[in-house]
């Protein structure tokens, strides 16, 4: 394992870290594996992982429990360890100690390495402001409650920099990765927080594992590649290769996967890629761009939706179909995937959300949670006229 400053804080960090958003699931109903996941983080611990990141909704509130049992038996001491604030839910003051008690309770420890606010966005932003939230942040920080202050961020380059200059941050969690480098924080952003001292944290470097699942266009380009990779290890070279990146977080279901991205990461270093690598980079993602619709990445914050829609699920179909429908692949994406969710509430399933785009009522509360800012409803709308009515993708989407 490769280790890396993390800022301006006394902590060499792990190149890789664990990211407990998506944990092992059982098969019978996804939820998480407790036993699995366990073993899991402590084998990730084991072999030199030592940056923990989870939060109030991963695992559908499981992740916070699993991690407080993980971290038994002198684990805790070996991890940096992070969880968020659940900011959609704080609607007044008092609701900072409510959920920071509950989550140092679930994580069965008596302190936190950081406790970012989760999510910021321009209005939740002005909701820190508005219930001064960030002086609660620092009384926390003077029991020993927290050590450190940082923040997710899922907005636009302009907000990044007015919540950087806010206040003397430790830490600052984006989404970053080769495809994403001029949405959201973009790389200035990445370079703005760097230059402040402040740690850069990054999430989604391979996109929700949308960059792992490459389309033939994309295969093609690698293969002509000098040096021959993964599409993930592409991926993540992509991210270690900034000097301005402290740690990239990778959210790992099983042991093969943390054996491959620590191998990744032994492999890592800062201005490593060659100016070769740097080209097969930029084909490949712009390769990507002409084939991805909608720019989920399955985090879902959406979730669950309040009509049954598994919205994830809707888009991932919608956006396989761009992939393949040209050769074919879309009568089979629609009858053996899209046809598995069903199109009547009667039919759905209570644990787990398994409904259709058609099931969508416009509500809007995914809206505000949707770090991607996606318009949901109306890509939904798109998904149902395309995998539903048998519309062509041409008619909603510009695709070269």
């Amino acid at each position: 394992m490769n280790y890396r400053k993390l800022g301006s804080i006394d902590w060499k960090v792990s190149a890789l870290g664990f990211g407990a958003m998506r944990l092992p699931t059982k098969k019978i109903l996804p939820r998480v594996d407790w036993e699995e996941s366990i073993k899991l983080i402590r084998y990730a611990i084991d072999n030199g992982i030592n940056y923990l990141d989870t939060g109030w909704i991963y695992g559908l509130g499981a992740s916070e429990k699993v991690i407080g049992e993980a971290l038994k038996d002198g684990y805790r001491e070996k991890v940096f360890l992070v969880t968020k604030l659940p900011m959609f839910l704080v609607r007044k003051t008092e609701d900072f100690y409510k959920y920071l008690n509950q989550q140092l309770k679930s994580l069965q420890t008596d302190y936190l390495d950081a406790y970012f606010f989760h999510a910021l966005s321009r209005n939740q932003f002005n909701k820190v402001k508005e219930l001064k939230l960030m002086e609660k942040m620092e009384e926390a920080k003077e029991k020993g409650i927290i050590k450190h202050v940082g923040f997710s961020f899922h907005d636009t380059l302009p907000v990044f920099r007015e919540i950087i200059d806010y206040y003397d941050w430790d830490l600052a969690q984006i989404q970053y990765n080769y495809m994403d480098t001029a949405i959201q924080a973009t790389h200035e952003g990445l370079k703005y927080a760097h230059e402040k001292g402040i740690a850069v944290v990054v999430m989604e470097p391979v996109k929700g594992g949308k960059l792992a699942d490459p389309p033939m266009e994309a295969l093609e380009i690698m293969k002509k590649a000098s040096t021959q990779r993964t599409p993930v290890d592409w991926a993540l070279q992509y991210v270690w290769n900034q000097p301005e990146v402290g740690v990239v977080l990778s959210g790992m279901g099983s042991k093969k996967m943390v054996d491959e991205n620590i191998e990744s990461a032994s492999n890592s270093g800062i201005n490593s890629l060659s100016e070769d690598d740097n080209i097969i980079i930029s084909e490949l993602a712009e390769t990507y761009r002409k084939n991805i619709l909608v720019q989920c990445t399955a985090c879902k914050y959406c979730m669950p939706c309040p009509s049954g829609v598994n919205i994830p699920e809707n888009f991932a179909v919608l956006n396989n179909v761009a992939y393949t429908g040209k050769k074919g692949g879309m009568s089979f994406l629609i009858n053996r995937r899209y046809k598995k969710l069903v199109n009547s509430r009667k039919k759905l399933n209570k644990e787990y959300p398994n409904g259709n785009a058609s099931l969508c009522t416009k509500c809007g509360e995914c809206l505000e949670k949707c770090p991607q800012q996606i318009n949901i409803p109306e890509e939904l709308e798109k998904v149902d006229a395309i995998l539903g009515k048998g519309k062509k993708i041409s008619e909603f989407y510009h695709q070269n």
